[in-house]
Parts: structure tokens; sequence; C-alpha cells
């Protein structure tokens, strides 16, 4: 009897995600793009650079143009303007900084293979990206393209990085994730949203927190053993003050006749990065519809454990997906 109760607690709290990916040998290729710009000798730098493109050619002509935006190889001026960047005091400060921060890579390489060999397992028919790192002059955190991931290290140095509350692009509620350890988890959920745009499809509140609720599952898939607080964003406070009011944020979308509204502002202020979500207290975090629709969509794969992680990410019947958890929250 005894046995048997520990098989069946063991079975019931088992992460269905946590799948078999022994078998899976492809991995994700991992460049350092930017040791290898910034080991360049540049003497004859254009020769360098062009020699330097051509190995990646995809990625080199995304940052230069939309990361760091000083145009292509073939302006004219572009060894000149490359060079100013290598010796900018800016850059050569938060390059040693971010040498620093990231000494030791190999733990989180071997988090972002892990986590796409979990790709591989659920979508055997797609291409692995190609991740690049990079220094961006802190404009992007994770940049993608077809086959592309680009990751900014310079924005993940730990919110203590001097530099981040001088940055006007940057408000301070954004500064508490740019640590090491969300890395990996904006990597994944940057690439679910770029491999599975629901853009056109998704007019309503309730399409686009289930969407969103979508992507976080897909962070689930890929990133079984992370706990939600960084998968998400929030701090331990914010993930229990979500849990204690979910009832009450559910009725108020419902009651409010909040979730079939296609207003734009409705919209953003249940899914965009904030200090909190407007309308619910000040102790809320921001993106409450989002993690109200990843509970909704849990609850869905919950029931329905015969949906693949791919048929998920293709259907886009959102109010199907809500009917068919049976979300109700209380």
């Amino acid at each position: 009897m005894i046995l048997i109760t520990i098989i069946t607690f063991f079975s019931c709290s088992r992460n269905p995600l946590k799948v078999d990916i022994s078998e899976i040998k492809e991995e994700v290729t991992i460049v350092r793009f930017e040791k290898e710009l910034f080991a360049l000798p540049m003497q004859d730098t254009l020769s360098e650079l062009k020699q330097l493109r051509n190995e990646y050619p995809e990625f080199f002509d995304l940052f230069t143009w939309k990361v760091i935006g000083v145009g292509g190889i073939e302006e004219e001026h572009f060894p000149e303007i490359m060079g100013d960047f290598f010796t900018d005091t800016l850059i050569v400060n938060v390059k040693s900084l971010t040498d620093e921060k990231f000494a030791d890579f190999d733990e989180t390489e071997e988090h972002l293979i892990t986590a796409f060999k979990y790709y591989r397992y659920h979508f055997p028919d797609k291409d692995l990206p190609t991740i690049f790192t990079m220094i961006s002059g802190f404009n992007q955190s994770v940049v993608t393209a077809e086959n592309i991931i680009g990751i900014g290290l310079d924005k993940y140095l730990g919110e203590d990085c001097g530099y981040y509350r001088q940055l006007r692009n940057v408000p301070l509620y954004k500064i508490k994730n740019m640590h090491p350890q969300k890395l990996v988890s904006d990597v994944v959920y940057a690439w679910g949203l770029t491999e599975f745009n629901d853009q056109g499809k998704a007019t309503s509140v309730l399409d686009n927190i289930v969407h969103q609720g979508k992507l976080m599952y897909f962070a689930d898939a890929l990133l079984p053993e992370m706990h939600d607080s960084l998968k998400i964003g929030y701090t331990a406070g914010q993930l229990q003050w979500c849990r204690n009011n979910e009832p009450q944020m559910w009725n108020f979308l419902v009651e409010q006749k909040m979730l079939y509204s296609t207003k734009r502002m409705d919209i953003l202020r249940f899914i965009n990065d904030g200090p909190y979500t407007t309308g619910f207290p000040t102790e809320s975090p921001a993106r409450t519809g989002t993690w109200i629709g990843w509970q909704i969509v849990r609850q869905y794969m919950k029931k329905h454990e015969e949906v693949t992680m791919a048929e998920l990410m293709k259907n886009t019947n959102y109010q199907q997906i809500l009917n068919d958890s049976g979300y109700y929250p209380e």
C-alpha cells in the first residue's frame, strides 16, 4: 500500500515536459562573435572585416545594419566607422565588463544546448538556429532572424551594472532582469516569438493572452527545470501575488468585458512590460495577462495529453483553447 502511494505521488508530480533527450545528438552551434570581432588585428581593417563577413555573412550584416547601426561593409567609410566602434571608450569598458562577467560561459552554453535539444525533440522538422554572442552597445538583448539568434551579452551584466541607470532607453523596472540567469529564458522566448508569430490572428485581449500563454508554455517545454520566476521575469513576491489573486484578475477581465476588447491599449496593458499592470494594485507585476494565458494553456495541455507541442503552437483558435481548458480559477 505504501509503495502504491509513493508511485501515485510521483506519477502525479512528474513533469510531462521532462522528456528523454538522451538520444538527440545534434547540438545548436554557438559562435562567440564578439571574441572573433575584437580579436581582429586591425592592421588591414577592411580585409579582416571582409574575411569575418565571409564566415558569418547573415549575422555580420544583421549586426552592423540592425544592432549597432553603422551600415554595411560596402559603405565608403565602413572601416573607419568600425574602427571608431572598436576604440570607443564606452565599448572598450563594456567589453572588459562582459569578458569578466562571462569569463566562464560553459554553463550558459550547456543550458542553451540542452534547451535546443528539447526544441529538436518537440519540433523535429524545424532547423536549429545558430546562436551568436555579441557586444551590442546596449542596443539589443536578443535579436533574431531566419535561423539566427544574436545575444547582446552587455545587456546581461547584472542589475548592479552602473551603466544601466545611465541609459535613457532602459527604464528601472527592466534592469532587475538584466542579469546572466535571465539570458537563456530570454533566448527561448524570443525564438518562440520568431517561429510562432501569430501577428494578424490575435486581435482581442483573449487572443493575445492565450498566444502569450503558448509562448510561455513553449518556454516550459524547452526549459522544464527552470523556475517560473526566471521564465517570466517575476520576483518571488510578484509570482506569489499572481497566484493569490488569480481569481480576482480573471473575474476583472470577465466582468469588465475586457476579454473580447480589440482596443490596442486594452491589449497592451495586460501583455506589455512595465512597473505593474495598469488598473491593478501597484504591487501587481506587469504582464499579468501573459501569466493568466500561461495558466490557461497549462491547464489545456494537462487536460489534453494527446496534443503535441507542434499542434499546440499551430493552433490559433484561442477561444477553443480557453473552452477546452476548463479554466476557471477559484
